[in-house]
């Protein structure tokens, strides 16, 4: 079962500095709640316990807005350690500029006609950062570990689910050998699954399926990882000094296959939980890149630093079908016909968010020509009058007026989305609703326990396919609403193994017209954003909207 805390797609919040650790929010993987909690605090310097760059190198400076808790691969799960892990290792394909995965430690692979045997072909000399070769069997000894009960990141799930007796190895019932994992030689690996799976080769740009050199790893033990001298690199950065509450430092690592196009030499994330300090020291010049929040974004959105973007992450209000007010489709379809996304996201957001006309994500792969959200459309219309017409025939099959209770969670942004909802479905349906405010734990907590009528959540995407998000809804469970649709899990299961890209794109399509329009199970309200300011004399930082979040590799100071 998926991770409710962190996408990698992954989901403590990175506010950036010049990386996805730190402009945005949000993570890698997918988090049922994807929250992660700004608190308010001093900013750190990173130079106070960390080794500084040698002076009048330029230096690519970011920042994130809570601690990096880990950097050990199979603990990590939160977006500030996939930021600083992402650009320190690298797996087998690597997102491009344009969130393209791309070869890179690998440097190409073939598919099997049957298309569940995955062989890559690994680059001629490739080293870790301490000249130790680096083969195809550290990519099994790190596959591995993720696989089995060592992994302590709630990420097992991002293999096992595809790989060949992969839960089998999770529950101890098989060994490392009957794994779908093998090292042909040195350069070759090969990865057999369960079910044809077209977005595979995608997930090994994800951090979990990054390699590890075994006799390393072994060596430093439990030290492993703890300081960036018990570690060896094998991406576009080494780590030169790390200290979860206050930061990293990173240095271009030379032994690095692709060392010729990493232009900065230097590069460095400061922990700084404040948002305020954190603007104020971009606006000093201590940063590259700095994330607004949405009191900010007016002031700066007319300046030439400044950028929004989307993210693939949405924000939805589930409803619990077990609740007797809504089991009734005609109050779901009230509720979500009543709010304006529109208005939710350009006025009261502000941040680069933008309104939801589905579940899946803007932008998020579709037919190759087309997006999935421009081919499935526009989901959730508003329509005030149509809103009103659902509610009134609800009442009358319910033979009462209900009173609704929205839970959220306690952060700001929730709230005043939730403040803003209470006052569309005023307007728009002349009801009162209550605002059931929680901390983060209690409201998952109501909700695993069925003790919700509607609740504000949400999911970012672990991988650029539709599937990230739409196979949540068929187990069945109290926080997905208690759903059971046969027709559901039918197109979802049968999706799995299709083999026909075509006829397995249109499963997933009818799928959320089901969940979204048809059966009304969630209520889409946006797809999280992010607005920041960039340093107008540096080129080439990427931000992605899902997965490892923002790459230094392609920057560079103009």
């Amino acid at each position: 079962m998926k991770k409710r805390v962190l996408a990698l797609g992954t989901a403590a919040c990175l506010v950036i500095g010049a990386l996805s650790g730190c402009a945005f929010t949000g993570g890698t993987g997918g988090t049922t709640a994807g929250e992660s909690s700004q608190s308010a605090g001093a900013s750190e310097s990173v130079s106070d316990k960390t080794t500084a760059p040698a002076a009048g190198d330029q230096v690519l400076s970011v920042y994130a807005n809570a601690e990096i808790k880990t950097l050990v691969q199979w603990a990590a799960s939160d977006s500030q350690s996939s930021m600083v892990n992402n650009n320190a290792f690298e797996g087998l394909l690597r997102l491009d500029e344009k969130n393209e995965a791309q070869p890179a430690l690998a440097k190409s692979y073939d598919v099997s006609d049957d298309k569940l045997t995955y062989t890559f072909h690994l680059r001629d000399g490739l080293q870790w950062s301490d000249g130790t070769p680096l083969t195809a069997s550290d990519f099994v000894f790190s596959w591995l570990k993720q696989m089995s009960a060592d992994a302590t990141n709630g990420y097992s799930f991002i293999m096992t689910d595809y790989i060949v007796n992969g839960i089998e190895y999770n529950e101890g019932k098989v060994s490392a050998e009957e794994v779908g994992v093998k090292a042909v030689d040195d350069k070759t690996f090969q990865v057999t699954i369960k079910a044809p799976t077209p977005y595979f080769a995608r997930l090994t740009v994800l951090c979990q399926f990054f390699p590890l050199n075994e006799a390393y790893v072994t060596s430093k033990g439990d030290q492993y990882g703890l300081s960036a001298d018990n570690m060896i690199y094998c991406g576009p950065y080494t780590i030169t000094s790390y200290d979860p509450a206050v930061g990293a430092t990173l240095k271009k690592n030379d032994k690095y296959w692709d060392a010729a196009n990493v232009k900065i030499e230097n590069a460095q994330v400061r922990v700084m939980k404040d948002a305020s300090a954190a603007l104020n020291a971009y606006l000093a010049n201590e940063l590259s890149q700095v994330a607004l929040d949405s009191s900010n974004v007016a002031a700066y959105q007319n300046n030439p630093e400044f950028k929004s973007e989307s993210e693939f992450r949405t924000e939805y209000l589930q409803f619990s079908l077990s609740n007797p007010v809504m089991k009734n489709k005609n109050i779901r379809k009230a509720v979500s016909a009543a709010i304006d996304r529109d208005t939710l996201a350009k006025v009261i957001l502000a941040d680069g968010s933008s309104s939801s006309n589905g579940l899946v994500a803007e932008g998020m792969y579709g037919d190759g020509s087309k997006t999935f959200r421009e081919l499935n459309g526009n989901l959730c219309p508003f329509n005030a009058e149509e809103a009103k017409k659902y509610w009134e025939e609800g009442c009358k099959e319910l033979g009462e007026t209900p009173k609704l209770t929205l839970l959220v969670r306690d952060d700001s942004v929730t709230k005043a989305v939730a403040t803003y909802i209470q006052s569309e479905l005023n307007k728009n349906l002349g009801i009162d609703i209550t605002i059931d405010t929680k901390t983060v734990q209690a409201r998952n907590e109501l909700m695993d326990n069925d003790n919700y009528m509607f609740a504000s959540t949400a999911w970012g995407a672990d991988y650029d396919d539709a599937m990230t998000y739409l196979d949540l809804w068929t187990n069945g469970t109290p926080y997905r609403g208690s759903y059971q649709n046969e027709n559901y899990n039918k197109l979802i299961s049968d999706a799995k193994v299709e083999t026909d890209d075509a006829k397995r794109l249109n499963m997933l399509l009818q799928a959320e017209k089901l969940l979204v329009d048809e059966d009304v199970i969630v209520a889409p309200l946006y797809h999280r954003g992010s607005a920041t300011l960039t340093k107008s004399n540096v080129k080439g930082l990427v931000n992605h909207p899902f997965g490892p979040d923002v790459e230094f590799k392609y920057a560079y100071f103009e």
